[in-house]
């Protein structure tokens, strides 16, 4: 057995559950450290702080601290046999990945703009979060820190794109989101089949805070799509679940309920993304676009122009006939804009 990864995250982060649910399921050993003390010391530092922090050794066996999680997902099915998270069909795997992508860039708004744009929400973060970070402090000590932590986080929404022109958007495309999901959960387990992907992990990783920590978007799910919580709920170990090597959907074949999602992802995902590259492209102070109707307005954000290159790269390195499959499904979700 190989050594246990050591992590470090907070349960507040969307992507430190996302990992470390990944990691229960395939039931790779971990360590998992606190976010701050002495379990750091002696350790790396990562060049930009965010959560999960990976320790893994690079080509010359020295540690490393790394940190992105979808990155970190393709290393570990290189670096660890069985259970996989990524379907065989390459196909469906850019599928996959399409999703992860949506969830970790833009289902992620949904998570930002409830935590920081409602009042009962801000006030739950701002008790809860720092304490994550150590409990034994004086009570004037943690509001301190929570009022630190929460004007940063809110001064961020720029780069997220919450703000009072793009949150109602955000809010109708999260209530559309959970509608099309819950319906699928009616079909099937997974969004890919009878087996978790990784995109199903970058979903249960944002919807670990918009639906069991955030009061808001807490009712909100509870009550629109009552599957999706009880989902999140079973999601967080799935280490008891065996996969069956066909138990991935077959991309000719898709449940109707699938092709709603990734039409949900069609009507939103690509207009933020493409105004986003151009404007970081261009050098341009601010994203200007229209969403499902509505202006859409934030500060660019570099890295997911990075995102919608990879993504483009993915699809471009598909061999024809699979990327000839890909293209049937995204040319009747809007997804296809994504790649014009």
């Amino acid at each position: 057995m190989s050594d246990p990864i050591a992590l470090s995250g907070a349960p507040g982060s969307p992507y430190t559950r996302k990992m470390l649910a990944v990691l229960r399921y395939r039931r790779i050993p971990y360590r998992f450290l606190p976010p701050s003390g002495p379990a750091l010391d002696g350790l790396p530092a990562p060049k930009v702080a965010l959560l999960p922090t990976f320790y893994l050794p690079d080509e010359a066996g020295e540690l490393q601290a790394v940190t992105d999680s979808t990155p970190i997902i393709r290393r570990l099915e290189r670096e660890h046999a069985g259970r996989s998270l990524i379907p065989t069909d390459p196909a469906l795997a850019f599928l996959n990945e399409l999703i992860e992508d949506y969830a970790d860039e833009w289902l992620t708004k949904a998570m930002f703009h409830y935590r920081w744009a409602y009042e009962a929400d801000i006030a739950k973060a701002a008790a809860i979060l720092p304490c994550w970070r150590g409990f034994c402090v004086p009570d004037e000590e943690l509001v301190a820190r929570g009022a630190m932590f929460a004007e940063r986080q809110i001064g961020r929404l720029r780069y997220v794109g919450s703000n009072p022109t793009t949150g109602p958007v955000i809010e109708a495309a999260y209530v559309r989101f959970l509608e099309a999901f819950d319906a699928h959960l009616t079909r099937q387990p997974y969004l890919l089949g009878q087996r978790p992907s990784s995109a199903d992990f970058a979903v249960f990783g944002q919807l670990t805070q918009l639906a069991e920590f955030d009061p808001t978007p807490m009712a909100l799910t509870l009550k629109t799509a009552p599957r999706v919580t009880a989902w999140v709920g079973m999601m967080e170990d799935q280490s008891g679940v065996e996969p069956a090597q066909d138990g991935w959907n077959d991309i000719a074949d898709l449940p109707q309920t699938l092709t709603a999602l990734l039409t949900e992802i069609g009507r939103v995902y690509p207009p933020v993304m493409l105004a986003n590259a151009r404007a970081v492209m261009a050098g341009g102070p601010e994203v200007e676009a229209v969403v499902d109707g509505h202006a859409w307005t934030q500060q660019p954000f570099p890295y997911q122009a990075k995102c919608l290159q990879w993504l483009r790269q993915s699809r471009v390195d598909l061999e024809a006939g699979a990327r000839e499959r890909v293209d049937s499904v995204l040319a009747t979700t809007g997804c296809m804009a994504l790649f014009a």
